[in-house]
């Protein structure tokens, strides 16, 4: 069985712990000393992976492992995303999101001795009984999956290229016109499997070396929003400040596009010297100060504006 991380509440006698197994939730007891054991398991599942075949390595083997496999996955890692044309990663593909074989990317080949040569990178499907030769990522609609144009669901087409239907339609291949959170078509979005120097190349994130298996393109918690959700499209990490000083323009994020009207013109020293930072303030305080000042130049100019009096009837006439 394979666990998710789970949730420790930290307290008094027992720590209680959800963990998902199967595709259920179990809620566990434990005491603290058992806890230790409850992270130390889920390391190891991260990290091993499906290698070990259902059957827990011992402690020689498992060191031996992350000596030899986890050095080499490393080196070799491979990056997965669901690009679009504009060259956005729209989506992040991390060890349990599914490929159009309806198989995660961890059942999936994503170690390698050796990288191969010919692009794309193929990533055979390791499930039993799985025709799948490559990931190939397709969204979902909510939790649905997505209709072809020959109006059938991607479960209803063939796992290798060129996904033809199964439903004897007269499907030459899947193609949906189902829109992007970027307005573009997925007919128009690319799975892209690169290695760390090509990613670089690209512009694009690619975090730090970590041990555990099948990380695709998760390089932080940024990676789990769609790609319109980042304000930095690539992921790299935060801004210049001079960039965010900037005047929103056309070519902004629709996030700050939207709420343009709503930001106070720069201008005032007043207002210029409470946006500024203090030192050693950290993210939530600042926040929360612009939050309070907001609050309080709305009380201010709420106070300002002239009352309406209504009365209980018609003024009356002047003679």
């Amino acid at each position: 069985h394979t666990c998710s991380t789970p949730r420790l509440i930290d307290g008094d006698d027992p720590v209680y712990c959800s963990v998902m197994s199967d595709d259920r939730q179990y809620h566990l007891q434990f005491d603290k000393n058992a806890a230790a054991s409850v992270d130390q398991y889920l390391e190891y599942r991260r990290i091993v992976g499906d290698d070990d075949g259902g059957q827990p390595m011992s402690p020689e083997q498992y060191e031996k492992y992350k000596k030899t496999v986890v050095k080499q996955r490393i080196k070799n890692r491979l990056y997965v995303s669901w690009t679009g044309p504009a060259g956005m990663d729209c989506k992040l593909v991390g060890p349990e999101t599914l490929c159009f074989c309806n198989h995660r990317y961890k059942q999936h080949k994503t170690d390698f001795d050796v990288i191969p040569a010919d692009r794309p990178i193929m990533l055979l499907c390791r499930a039993q009984g799985c025709r799948c030769k490559a990931y190939h990522y397709v969204p979902l609609n909510g939790t649905q999956p997505i209709r072809c144009s020959c109006k059938h669901y991607s479960e209803d087409h063939n796992h290798t290229k060129p996904y033809k239907c199964r439903k004897s339609c007269g499907c030459s291949g899947f193609s949906s016109s189902f829109t992007c959170s970027c307005g573009e078509p997925t007919h128009r979005h690319r799975t892209i499997i690169e290695t760390k120097d090509e990613r670089i190349a690209r512009g694009h994130p690619v975090g730090h070396d970590v041990p555990y298996a099948a990380m695709g393109g998760i390089t932080g918690f940024s990676s789990l929003a769609e790609g319109y959700e980042r304000l930095d499209p690539s992921g790299i990490g935060p801004m210049p400040a001079a960039l965010l000083d900037e005047e929103i323009g056309p070519n902004d994020n629709p996030f700050l596009r939207m709420h343009r009207k709503q930001l106070e013109p720069p201008g005032s020293s007043e207002t210029s010297r409470a946006m500024e930072r203090r030192p050693d303030e950290s993210d939530m305080d600042y926040f929360e100060r612009q939050y309070q000042n907001r609050l309080k130049a709305e009380r201010t100019r709420a106070r300002q504006r002239p009352a309406v009096k209504h009365g209980r009837g018609p003024p009356p006439l002047q003679k």
